[in-house]
């Protein structure tokens, strides 16, 4: 299967999804923000990090690069496109997928490791995973997310939540929302259920010596449901 993994100025993840991709069995690419034109790829991923700065809104100046369009115009034709991180960031921006990334309630930097569970795995990232919670990374100052009482009736109606954060047992309350994200939110899909935006780094959870494996169970999984 083949991947393409965007590289905008500041971005600092795009290696490691890389690394992750190819690991997993993605032929993967790396493309430069600049670039107007997406190879042949079957998932497009949009990675975290600090993207010219993270100045504006985060994520803002990044949705107006050059590849952008051909990014959008593929995920309008129903490719799979993931934003994580700064890449959730861009997707909003963009408007791909709807709310907003607030700073984080305490507006503090937070980088540590969180349980989340899967609320919705009828789609081709989260079908066919048996964890009900998986361990990830998140790494962020603006990953409280945040959209208007419409927007998110209209997002539970659609089944739109992806995940949401959680304790090491499942339970979603206050105590295990690191960042004030609105109903523990932390990933969201868009109707169609092919672009997905999550603040978490599953990349950053591939090797069990290392970090932890959790992400390697996201990547596996993503990887057989294509086939």
């Amino acid at each position: 299967m083949n991947s393409s993994v965007i590289t905008f100025p500041g971005s600092n993840c795009d290696r490691d999804m890389d690394v992750a991709l190819k690991k997993f069995g993605f032929k993967n690419n790396m493309v430069w923000h600049n670039d107007v034109e997406l190879p042949k790829s079957d998932l497009v991923v949009l990675p975290g990090g600090f993207s010219y700065g993270d100045y504006l809104r985060c994520g803002s100046m990044a949705s107006k690069s050059k590849i952008m369009q051909s990014v959008i115009n593929f995920a309008n034709s129903g490719g799979l496109l993931m934003g994580i991180c700064n890449g959730f960031q861009i997707l909003t921006e963009t408007e791909l997928l709807p709310g907003v990334l607030l700073r984080n309630k305490k507006a503090e930097f937070i980088c540590k490791n969180v349980f989340v569970k899967i609320n919705n795995n009828e789609n081709n990232y989260f079908k066919n995973i048996k964890k009900k919670t998986l361990e990830l990374h998140i790494a962020h100052n603006e990953g409280n997310y945040f959209c208007s009482n419409e927007q998110m009736n209209e997002i539970e109606t659609n089944n739109q939540i992806a995940l949401f954060y959680c304790d090491e047992n499942g339970e979603t309350n206050e105590s295990s929302n690191p960042n004030g994200a609105s109903k523990n939110i932390a990933g969201i899909f868009n109707k169609k259920k092919n672009i997905l935006g999550m603040m978490p780094h599953p990349e950053r959870m591939i090797d069990k010596s290392l970090s932890g494996d959790d992400g390697s169970i996201f990547f596996n999984n993503l990887l057989n449901n294509f086939k």
